[in-house]
């Protein structure tokens, strides 16, 4: 009887995984482009970011502790949890305040921070960086090589170079942009493992909706 009781109590924990919070390198900022979101997932569902009212172009997918090779995640914290409110603060910027509570869970326990400054610290790291004004206000589907995307973020924000920043697609698309930074949120080079460009010449870029 005791260790059925054991055991119910050991599987109603949460996962965590075994990295220690504040034990990484740099930061991953990674942008989303909305568009390619909401078309391979979130219209299905009629998810809010998808709605006609939002004008959503580089939402912020999350800012991930990486290590030099890999990176930590589920992160076992003492830092409390944020609360609703402070999760659905994220959503101008996030697009939804369930993805603030999912990349707190999987990568926001890792930084070491408590979650008000870990929110507060990717929204500044959001705002360091100038997004494309033909991107953010793309009025047209396009088919482009991968690396025009990955020029107009180095020309709009001339402190990047290549190693600092790689572009990713998905079933054809533009997907994310994924710009490396310092834990004080200076550009940096890219661990090798986090250097996956995108090669396509004709990628989508579904206009901003």
């Amino acid at each position: 009887m005791r260790w059925c009781l054991a055991l119910a109590v050991l599987t109603a924990l949460p996962a965590y995984g075994g990295d220690k919070p504040g034990d990484f390198d740099y930061y991953l900022l990674s942008l989303g482009w909305s568009p390619t979101w909401c078309a391979l997932t979130g219209d299905a569902p009629g998810d809010d970011q998808c709605h006609a009212r939002h004008a959503y172009s580089f939402t912020l997918h999350g800012l991930w502790p990486q290590h030099e090779m890999g990176w930590p995640s589920d992160c076992r914290t003492a830092a409390r949890d944020p609360s609703r409110s402070e999760t659905a603060a994220m959503g101008d910027i996030m697009g939804s305040g369930g993805l603030a509570w999912h990349e707190w869970k999987k990568h926001g326990r890792c930084s070491g921070l408590a979650a008000t400054d870990y929110f507060a610290l990717s929204r500044r790291a959001y705002d360091s960086v100038t997004l494309p004004p033909l991107l953010a206000t793309l009025d047209r589907d396009v088919k482009l090589p991968a690396r025009v995307v990955e020029d107009a973020f180095i020309e709009a924000n001339p402190a990047l170079s290549r190693s600092m920043i790689t572009v990713t697609c998905e079933e054809g698309r533009i997907d994310e942009v994924r710009i490396c930074l310092t834990k004080d949120l200076a550009p940096r080079d890219c661990g090798q493992d986090a250097q996956r460009d995108c090669r396509m010449q004709d990628a989508l870029m579904e206009k901003v909706r």
